[in-house]
């Protein structure tokens, strides 16, 4: 199948998963809620593209499903013999939730090819974590993948760590590829101590930025704000106040308006508020995927 696209593409690669909880499943994975977020964010001016796996199962039926009512092209998602993704989460007597990620999945097993080719080297913008990349077989696809997007594109690093499923060398691999990274006040320290970076946060930005040339870093520190460091300085914006119905997604839709936002080449400042905007109404709405309004 060749694929075309009538409009530049923006792409998030890595996972699909279903997050099953006990009152039922939860659509997730971080690149794939980046990816609805944008597109529900993009007014058709891109195209939003899916590059993952499934399994040919209802849980993979359901999956690609739930990306195209959200906008995004799934030509990109590769059906296998894989079971498609899910974590497990148990909730304990006081509340707090442990979870069981299924392993050798079918985004663990992504597979090069030419539709793949052809949609890297169309692509505006790229986002990729570390999640996607546990399996050696998925991580030299998604870094083959970066590599091929062109030389103008955005290349984003969403950290997004989860222990036991990241390696400093998946990390230390990822940190050159991109050129915007985001991470939350929690990660900065963890990849600054593999790079041996010391300081405070403003200083850790610095050094980031300078080490690798990235364009710009985003720093989210949940209540607390954001960051966003670029070669010309800091910009800062305080944490939005509303009622929080759960946190998840938030930050995948934090990526998605920062991203349009710069690829629209909109005053920085504007495109931080923005961002910060619309993952406090995503921390508003139960699940990851709300249809956000305009903003």
């Amino acid at each position: 199948m060749a694929t075309a696209f009538e409009q530049p593409v923006i792409v998030g690669i890595g996972e699909i998963l279903w997050d099953v909880f006990p009152d039922g499943p939860r659509f997730g994975g971080a690149p794939a809620n980046f990816a609805c977020s944008t597109a529900g964010l993009a007014d058709d001016v891109y195209d939003v593209v899916m590059v993952s796996g499934v399994g040919r199962d209802e849980s993979g039926r359901s999956a690609i499903r739930e990306l195209k009512s959200h906008g995004v092209l799934t030509q990109c998602v590769q059906q296998s013999e894989f079971q498609t993704g899910r974590v497990d989460v148990r909730i304990d007597a006081s509340g707090d939730a442990s979870y069981e990620f299924a392993e050798n999945t079918a985004w663990d097993n992504l597979q090069w090819t030419n539709d793949l080719a052809a949609t890297a080297r169309t692509a505006a913008a790229v986002c990729f974590g570390s999640l996607g990349q546990r399996s050696d077989i998925s991580r030299q696809v998604i870094e083959q993948f970066v590599m091929a997007t062109p030389a103008h594109a955005l290349r984003v690093f969403d950290v997004n760590l989860r222990p036991p499923f990241w390696t400093s060398e998946v990390i230390t691999a990822s940190l050159p590829l991109a050129n915007v990274l985001k991470c939350n006040d929690d990660e900065l320290p963890m990849i600054a101590e593999l790079v041996g970076f010391k300081g405070e946060s403003a200083e850790l930005l610095q050094q980031f930025g300078e080490r690798f040339d990235y364009r710009v870093i985003a720093l989210t520190c949940g209540a607390n704000g954001s960051l966003l460091w670029t070669p010309e300085g800091i910009d800062r914006v305080a944490g939005v106040e509303v009622q929080v119905a759960d946190t998840v997604g938030a930050g995948d839709s934090f990526t998605a308006a920062l991203i349009l936002g710069l690829l629209k080449d909109e005053p920085l400042a504007q495109v931080h508020q923005r961002a910060a905007q619309v993952a406090a109404f995503v921390c508003s709405q139960p699940g990851a995927t709300p249809r956000i309004p305009p903003m």
